[in-house]
């Protein structure tokens, strides 16, 4: 799943075609190609940065893939690759997968700084897109890539959910709804075109290059903790999904695919290890002052991204299990890596700040805890007037 630049963005909302001057660049011929190895051909959508660059350069890498087709807005890294240029909202991608056995549609914008309307436009256009274009292709399997995210964030969840749990978030969370709809997608693909393999894997917390509302939370001078709630974390290593990807792509596993670290970390777990203390706050008030921060354009995420951070939505991966893929990392040393990702940075309510900002950054938690108030008292006023 991708990020762009916002170059790239800004050039979304004016065309969704490719240039003239945009032509694909031939790709070096893969030792496998002219040895014979037996194998998918692999398109990536989204090659060329975040989860999509690693995956691209790990099946070029692979004996077992014949060769990798690299789809984006612009040319990554990955030499070993054929690169196309193009929007895959383009018509055009159909052609551009001809002679794919498999495509992973990774072209996803989940940037919280994103225009939700325009990420949404992109998102499920984009996916609707890759779908119709692959089948047309004669491409037999798509694997798509959302977030175990859909499942919600509920206190009456079981830990872990199986992969067959029901999907019972709402789209009050940062993408989530763009999620949602990917995965109505996914269902209705293979009825609306026989013969379509399509295989969905839902990471935990993404960590590794990775911004996400989730990822900011250890950004912050304190970690909010609702009162009340029992949050349990669990993370994903982009090179774990990336490994339980090419599981799905090699046809080892398939359907719907929850993937993560094994077990989860319980929030005093979390505490510990971070070093980073709790500031508690009641419901009422963490939840209005994050709904009216967002609703005045303060932060980027509404009040549901709290709902993730409130309850459990620890996930058991046990079909990848079976297929016999293992994490490589755990929650732990996950959590590690995230630490020491964002490192320096200074967040308060999912919004970023700058150098001169941090100052503020240790009255931020009083901050908000006197919005929220305000907003509560304010209620408590016009509830006795209208006594």
């Amino acid at each position: 799943m991708s990020s762009p630049d916002p170059q790239v963005r800004a050039a979304r909302n004016h065309s969704t075609r490719t240039s003239p001057g945009d032509r694909p660049h031939a790709a070096p011929q893969r030792t496998g190609e002219s040895s014979g190895v037996r194998g998918p051909v692999v398109a990536v959508t989204g090659a060329a940065s975040g989860v999509g660059a690693l995956l691209t350069e790990q099946l070029a890498a692979s004996d077992e893939i014949k060769q990798v087709v690299a789809i984006d807005e612009r040319r990554g890294e990955c030499a070993a690759a054929q690169w196309h240029i193009l929007d895959v909202r383009d018509p055009a991608i159909a052609e551009k997968l001809r002679g794919a056995d498999v495509v992973v549609h990774l072209a996803l914008d989940l940037d919280l700084e994103t225009d939700t309307a325009a990420r949404t436009a992109y998102n499920v256009r984009g996916t609707q897109t890759v779908l119709t274009a692959a089948a047309a292709a004669g491409v037999h399997r798509v694997v798509l890539c959302t977030s175990a995210m859909v499942y919600g964030a509920l206190p009456e969840n079981e830990l872990p959910l199986a992969e067959d749990a029901e999907l019972r978030a709402t789209a009050e969370a940062t993408g989530v709804g763009d999620l949602l709809e990917i995965e109505r997608l996914a269902r209705r693909a293979p009825r609306a075109h026989p013969g379509l393999n399509v295989t969905v894997v839902r990471p935990a917390v993404l960590v590794g290059g990775t911004d996400t509302a989730l990822t900011r939370y250890f950004e912050s001078p304190r970690l909010l903790v609702v009162a009340g709630s029992r949050p349990a974390w669990q993370f994903c290593h982009v090179e774990d999904l990336c490994s339980a990807l090419e599981y799905a792509v090699l046809e080892k596993v398939e359907g719907e695919l929850a993937v993560g670290c094994d077990g989860w970390l319980e929030q005093e777990e979390v505490e510990e290890l971070s070093g980073i203390r709790r500031m508690e706050l009641p419901s009422a008030v963490a939840l209005g002052a994050a709904a009216r921060l967002h609703r005045i354009g303060l932060t980027p995420s509404p009040a549901g991204d709290l709902a993730y951070t409130m309850y459990p939505w620890v996930v058991s991966g046990s079909r990848l299990h079976h297929a016999g893929w293992r994490p490589q990392w755990t929650n732990e040393e996950v959590l590690a890596e995230l630490l020491e990702e964002v490192s320096g940075r200074h967040t308060v309510a999912g919004r970023r700040l700058g150098r001169k900002d941090a100052t503020a950054a240790g009255a931020a938690g009083a901050t908000v805890a006197l919005l929220g108030a305000a907003a509560v008292v304010r209620r408590a006023r016009k509830a006795r007037r209208r006594a």
